[in-house]
């Protein structure tokens, strides 16, 4: 199974730049959205609108609410998400190429 976000939630993932040492994704989705399983190496991430996912892994559930603006460091990890709030999702990840890890089992990173 693909699990690079581009392959395989392709319809809310775009790459707005790469090159061989990050790669950069631009998120977007509606309220009531999931994504299927994916993988995300060691990123930031930066927060162009405010909204409420519930991230899910490994049979745990994370509910997160995130302000506009914000930048976070994720750690590589695994998941699937869904919008649960009332606002649009929309997001840039910079994924970073080097030293990129496989996700270990169960992390759904600091939010």
């Amino acid at each position: 199974m693909d699990l690079d976000p581009i392959s395989s939630n392709g319809d809310s993932y775009r790459v707005v730049f790469e090159n061989a040492r990050v790669r950069v994704l631009e998120y977007e989705d509606a309220p009531g959205h999931r994504t299927t399983p994916h993988r995300h190496p060691d990123s930031v991430m930066v927060t162009l609108s405010s909204f409420r996912r519930r991230l899910s892994t490994g049979g745990r559930e994370v509910d997160v609410e995130l302000p506009a603006g914000a930048a976070r460091w994720l750690s590589a990890q695994e998941h699937a998400g869904e919008n649960i709030g009332t606002t649009p999702t929309h997001t840039v990840f910079v994924e970073l190429k080097q030293g990129d890890a496989a996700a270990p089992s169960g992390s759904l990173g600091p939010y």
